[in-house]
């Protein structure tokens, strides 16, 4: 990974795990830094729509049934499609993950070539586990104690214990985060203070 300069458009990853508050440190970066924020749930979403290649691809996987009346892609339709089914779900994340990181890789070239933004942030939970360390600047990971964020997914989402407990069996622990990591910032406690990290580090480029 390189560093942040002046006049070029820095590229930074954000990840860190569910409930950590990694949409919210997006939009404070958004609303006070020259910068274009992708989230990587949106580009899965965009990517499915006719006249994208991965429509097509699991379409043809999936069949027609996975379809709405105005013949794009219906979420709940291809949810139930590979409810169960994990083999499917593999054949599916096949066609979605390329496709997102070959379109983040597009949007990140295409700015870079621009230089009109000082930062493009890409925030994915799996950033380090699909190799954008090599493709950004610096990764970013924004910290908050699994007891914190726990109590978040039960307030926000209403998940239980054992729903939480599996998501977090799934995700890396804070140990790869921070070695892979160039930039924590702890969220903890309250955003006034996760704002103020990010500010000692960027403050210069604020807009």
């Amino acid at each position: 990974m390189g560093e942040l300069k002046r006049g070029k458009t820095n590229i930074i990853g954000i990840t860190g795990g569910i409930g950590a508050g990694k949409s919210a440190v997006l939009g404070y970066l958004s609303d006070n830094y020259k910068c274009k924020v992708i989230f990587s749930d949106d580009v899965a979403n965009d990517i499915k729509k006719k006249g994208y290649p991965a429509y097509d691809e699991l379409v043809a996987l999936l069949g027609s049934g996975i379809l709405g009346e105005d013949g794009e892609i219906d979420r709940a339709k291809m949810a139930s499609a590979i409810f169960n089914n994990k083999n499917m779900l593999k054949n599916v994340n096949n066609i979605l993950h390329p496709a997102v990181n070959t379109f983040i890789i597009n949007i990140i070239e295409s700015e870079r070539a621009s230089g009109k933004l000082d930062f493009v942030f890409v925030e994915a939970a799996l950033l380090i586990e699909n190799g954008y360390d090599k493709i950004v600047d610096e990764l970013w990971y924004v910290f908050a104690s699994e007891e914190v964020r726990r109590q978040r997914l039960k307030d926000s989402r209403g998940y239980s214990d054992d729903k939480i407990t599996d998501i977090l069996g799934k995700q890396l622990d804070d140990a790869t985060f921070r070695e892979k990591c160039d930039f924590v910032i702890d969220n903890s406690t309250d955003l006034k203070s996760a704002f103020a990290q990010i500010d000692k580090k960027l403050g210069d480029w604020r807009v």
